[in-house]
């Protein structure tokens, strides 16, 4: 299984929104894509603005490459959701999980 990690910057008041877009946008698109597992959404304040962070669980390079496309480190950010940040990432970093517990 692959992770693939990606984070932004927003204000307060518009992380919500991201929030909403995500669950709105995001996942209905991710939960199409063959190879796609599942998907974190995190944040925390720092400062005056909130750090997101989402990691996204594939079974393979090749399952991102069905959502990324070729350049697998590119970040896939909707304009619409470029708009609610002050800065984000655009490159994203993938990791092999080596342990992922699972509750029964």
């Amino acid at each position: 299984m692959v992770a693939r990690y990606w984070s932004a910057r927003a204000r307060r008041d518009t992380a919500p929104q991201y929030a909403e877009h995500f669950n709105r946008h995001v996942l209905p698109v991710l939960q199409k894509v063959d190879g796609y597992v599942t998907a974190t959404l995190l944040q925390r304040e720092v400062g005056h603005s909130i750090e997101i962070v989402v990691i996204t669980y594939w079974r393979s390079l090749d399952a991102i490459r069905g959502f990324a496309g070729d350049d697998l480190e590119i970040s896939v950010v909707a304009p619409e959701a470029t708009a609610l940040f002050s800065d984000y990432d655009r490159r994203v970093r993938h990791y092999d999980v080596l342990v992922k517990d699972v509750p029964s």
